[in-house]
This record gives structure tokens, sequence and C-alpha cells, in this order.
């Protein structure tokens, strides 16, 4: 009993540790935002500034333009997720609940285009963005976050549907619901855990995207999101350090508080693959 309660102790122990590393990054990047440059150089590991600056987030929201850059991150990132979350949904029931010749060859496709890096898709989205003259505009930008196979959350919600039971279906036709309608409003609201799932997942994948919005944007500096933003403490000879990480932790609460809300449906949706 003894040797298990030390053997715990230690357990914890050591991931007390593990956590306090994994978090100083995120620690260190808050503190450095309230330092001046010269400090923020010269501080090293230190976490704490020898005065707050709170005047950096306010050169971060004004000067760096991050009042701008955050709208449109919120736009950009909200509209994506909502696409790719009734996409994925209607992909994954079909799926889940038809079996169709050939199923299992397309889901094995499907799955097979997870291997595919993205640089190697961005040459034919930009082809097909430009040909709707869609360039620089963001809708274009939107597009262009959502497109792809999404294969993750499509075999989320397959292997979720996949495990309803029959009976609900069932029920539906008899109450008159057609197959669209019995996904509208009877496995869809089921499916919440996942539908939490593929949002958070899908908001911070978004809401951190470079590539894409740099590619897209080029000529408008003004659709940047707050990824691309971060360009704006970059001058010719010199680097504002301080700003960079003042917008940096603004960057990071949107995400932090979307995960709290919905942590709990998130672990649930994972869970419920899982077992699935």
């Amino acid at each position: 009993m003894k040797q298990r309660q030390a053997l715990h102790g230690l357990l914890h122990a050591v991931l007390i540790v593990v956590g306090a590393v994994w978090i100083y990054p995120f620690v260190w990047m808050v503190g450095s935002s309230l330092k001046t440059n010269l400090e923020y150089i010269n501080s090293g590991i230190s976490l704490l500034p020898e005065a707050a600056q709170w005047e950096n987030y306010a050169r971060a929201w004004q000067v760096g333009h991050f009042s701008t850059y955050f709208m449109n991150s919120v736009i950009i990132t909200c509209t994506t997720v909502v696409i790719v979350i009734v996409l994925c949904a209607l992909t994954g029931y079909a799926l889940g609940r038809v079996a169709f010749p050939g199923r299992k060859w397309f889901v094995a496709a499907i799955t097979a285009t997870m291997f595919i890096p993205k640089g190697y898709t961005i040459i034919p989205i930009y082809q097909i963005i430009k040909s709707l003259g869609l360039l620089n505009t963001m809708p274009g930008v939107i597009l262009a976050e959502s497109s792809g196979a999404h294969v993750l959350f499509i075999l989320l919600y397959m292997s979720y549907f996949y495990n309803l039971p029959k009976e609900l279906e069932e029920a539906a036709e008899m109450d008159g619901c057609g197959f669209f309608r019995t996904f509208v409003q009877v496995m869809l609201p089921l499916s919440k855990p996942i539908i939490a799932t593929t949002a958070i997942m899908q908001f911070i994948w978004t809401w951190n995207s470079f590539f894409v919005p740099l590619i897209f944007t080029l000529n408008k500096p003004e659709l940047r999101t707050l990824a691309v933003g971060m360009y704006s403490f970059v001058g010719e000879h010199t680097i504002d350090w301080s700003g960079m990480a003042a917008g940096a932790s603004i960057s990071l609460v949107p995400v932090i508080i979307v995960f709290i809300i919905f942590q709990r449906y998130f672990i649930e949706g994972i869970s419920g693959s899982v077992k699935g």
C-alpha cells in the first residue's frame, strides 16, 4: 500500500514538472508582452517584467492593426468552422448509415488523402479561387480554408453515426421524415460531442493558419488574419518583439475561451469515437 502511494506521489511530481515545462513558453510569452524591447532582449528566461508595459497591447491593437486582423480572423474562422461542420456531418452520415456499392473503397480513398501535404494542393486551390474571381477577398480565403476532405472529422462522424441504433431512423420514418429531415432533426442533434470536437479542432487550425491567408491576401493587407498580421511588427531594420508578444497573447485568448467552453463535449466526442 505504501509503495503504491509512493509511486503515485512520484508520478504526480513528474507530471507536475512536465506540466510546468509544457506551460512555461506560454507564461514566458505573456510576461514578455509586458516588457520593453530592451528588457525583452536582455532578460533571458526571466518571466516577470521590471514594470508592466500595458501600452504594448494598445500598440499591438491600434498601431499594429490587430483590431482589424482580429475581426478578420473571427469572420474567417467562424464561417469556416460552420462550413466544415455541415459538409463533414453530411458526408459522415452518408458513409455511416447508407450501404452503397464501393463504400469501403471510397472510405479508403479519402483516408489516403490524409497523407498528402497541404502544400501540394495549394496550387489547384489557388487556380480555382482565381477562376472564381475571389482572389484577395474574404470569401476566397474562407473557401480556401474550408476546402479539402477534412478526413479526420468525416471519420469521426461516420463512426458515431454508424453506431447509433437503427430504430431511431425507423421511428423517424414512421413519423414521416425523409432522409435529410431525419439527419437534421434526429441524428445531428445527437452528435453534439462530435460537433464540438470538430468545432474546437477546426477553430484552432483555422485561427492559427498562416500559409493560406498569406497566399490569398498578398495584395490586400487589410484582409490579413492575426497570424499573418504578425508581419506588421517586423520592420526593415528592427523588430518590435514586445509588441509581437502582446499580439500573440491577444491571438491566444479566443482559442483558450473556446476550448474551456467546449472541453466537456470535446472529451466526450473523442472518447465516443474511440469506443465506436
